[in-house]
């Protein structure tokens, strides 16, 4: 009878933890958007790159973009030179 009652109790605890966790796990955090590109310059000097590898199409900048797929996507109205990279200096 106790083995039975142990079992049980360590079942209904791993299925707790296991439900509790899901839930959690499911929020997301939102990508800062940015009014326009002087409050972006102001955080992030080269602008906002979607990834690693894009070319800049305006020539030479100062400053190398951070590169962050979420922040991109949420700022992509400044990018307007369509070169995937936002705000670039």
């Amino acid at each position: 009878m106790r083995r039975i009652a142990a079992i049980l109790l360590a079942s209904a605890l791993v299925i707790g933890l296991s439900i509790g966790s899901t839930g959690t796990a499911e929020a997301k955090t939102t990508a800062k958007t940015f009014k326009n590109c002087t409050e972006m310059n102001k955080t992030y000097k080269g602008g906002i790159a979607r990834t690693s590898s894009v070319k800049n199409k305006g020539g030479k900048t100062k400053n190398k973009p951070f590169v962050s797929k979420e922040l991109y996507d949420a700022n992509k109205k400044s990018d307007r030179d369509k070169d995937f990279i936002a705000c670039e200096k």
